[in-house]
């Protein structure tokens, strides 16, 4: 089945949007053929997407075929690192450089985001926004593109540490938290809750990993 194309989206978008997405996990097997069908574009441009990908490292080879690739335990804490650092930074800076509109903006996103408590994925997809926009709010483009890649990379986790049980509720008080420091223009506050709330984020997704602690049903 052909999806419509949103306007002005190209093939390397919507790829990686599906893979960020879920429609593809990792270890899922993408065909050019099939892609270009699926998201109503010709083939060429398909095939220049997947070599972007791949040369991103978010596809590898299986053979001929490629794949979504997918995180061991030593990239993913890797990734965790770099991701503490660079957003603890943009915290920093957003508490310095933030306007009244960001904040409120980002406040906003806050009690918004409380009414899907109960529904892990859209409070994924929720999660994502918040932290582009805090990302935005530190007002460095360099910063943001990095970040932007780290997310990338983030699209390769085929779960999310929100579906634990009570990670919902105490992501967004942490996430709360957070907002008030860069409110207040703190950014010592701002940068450390951001880097507790991803450590956080991180020994939780462990832990559903380990079969530690139960998830919450899917919607």
């Amino acid at each position: 089945m052909t999806e419509p194309r949103p306007m002005q989206a190209d093939a390397y978008s919507l790829i990686l949007a599906a893979i960020d997405e879920g429609v593809y996990k990792p270890g899922d097997r993408l065909v050019e053929s099939e892609l270009a069908e699926r998201f109503g574009v010709s083939r060429t441009p398909v095939r220049e997407a997947l070599q972007r990908l791949e040369t991103q490292s978010l596809l590898t080879r299986d053979g001929r075929s490629l794949i979504v690739a997918s995180l061991d335990h030593n990239q993913l804490a890797e990734l965790y690192v770099v991701r503490a650092e660079l957003e603890g930074l943009a915290a920093r800076l957003a508490a310095r450089h933030a306007s009244v509109e960001e904040v409120r903006v980002l406040r906003d996103m806050v009690t918004a985001d409380r009414k899907l408590i109960d529904d892990p994925r859209a409070l994924s997809r929720a999660n994502k926004r918040f932290h582009k926009q805090l990302h935005l709010a530190s007002h460095n483009r360099f910063l943001v593109q990095q970040l932007d890649m780290v997310h990338r990379s983030m699209a390769l986790l085929a779960t999310t540490s929100l579906e634990a049980d009570g990670r919902g509720t105490a992501a967004l008080e942490e996430h709360a938290a957070i907002v008030e420091a860069i409110a207040r223009g703190d950014g010592d506050a701002a940068e450390a809750a951001l880097q507790a709330h991803i450590s956080l984020a991180f020994e939780t997704r462990l832990k559903l990993e380990a079969g530690d602690i139960g998830r919450q049903p899917r919607r």
